[in-house]
């Protein structure tokens, strides 16, 4: 162990650390409002508002993470009288504002074919039992069918957080000085790859925490279920 590269780059680790959480929770947080009507849109029976968000949905999953955020960072660039005009370059000027741009909208397209999926798989009982109670059909899908369509959604929902979560070193590249931003800062410095693995190490960590905090909510949440 260098301690005394530790001793230098090891706060700022930390501190791209820190900055790699806000991208990443502010990111999937704005993703899950998004994502909501994105799939309620999806299963829509008005065929231009499903296929709207189909397209939708298929531009993001179908693309990489990482050329999506090329196409935001660097052409809004080339559209900057435009966002002036608006007022909107201070927005788009910033790369670390371009990086949760471009991950809410790529994780919102996740996580909308995560709850049409998890709301799909809730047997069509549930709302024929929704209709037999005289409940409308919006109080019924948050007092039926949501719970439901949660304990099915949970786990691939923590795994689109944990995918998040490693994709954050794509921020790098537009130099957001996040976690993988600064390890390479480090070892461009260094020439030491010990960086690489403590940087191994903590993203591990904060993957590790994620998966046992949703294997703790899933327990909570199915232990009706369990015998």
């Amino acid at each position: 162990m260098n301690w005394e590269l530790l001793q230098t780059y090891g706060p700022r680790m930390l501190a791209g650390l820190g900055l790699t959480l806000q991208i990443v929770f502010l990111s999937v947080a704005l993703g899950a409002v998004l994502a909501l009507p994105l799939a309620a849109a999806r299963m829509s029976k008005i065929k231009w508002i499903s296929r709207t968000a189909y397209g939708y949905t298929y531009l993001f999953r179908g693309t990489p993470l990482l050329a999506q955020t090329f196409l935001i960072y660097y052409g809004a660039g080339q559209l900057r009288p435009e966002l002036q005009s608006i007022g909107l370059w201070w927005f788009f000027r910033d790369a670390f504002w371009c990086t949760v741009l471009t991950f809410t909208l790529n994780t919102a397209a996740y996580q909308a074919e995560i709850w049409r999926g998890a709301v799909l798989s809730v047997a069509k009982g549930q709302w024929e039992a929704i209709h037999a109670l005289g409940m409308s059909r919006a109080s019924g899908l948050k007092d039926v069918i949501a719970p439901q369509a949660l304990i099915v959604g949970l786990r691939p929902l923590s795994n689109e957080l944990i995918l998040m979560l490693k994709s954050s070193a794509i921020a790098s590249t537009i130099t957001v000085p996040e976690l993988m931003g600064v390890t390479g800062l480090a070892f461009s410095r260094s020439f030491d790859f010990e960086v690489y693995l403590w940087a191994a190490v903590l993203y591990l960590t904060m993957v590790e925490t994620i998966r046992r905090i949703c294997a703790w909510l899933n327990s909570r949440l199915t232990k009706h279920l369990v015998r």
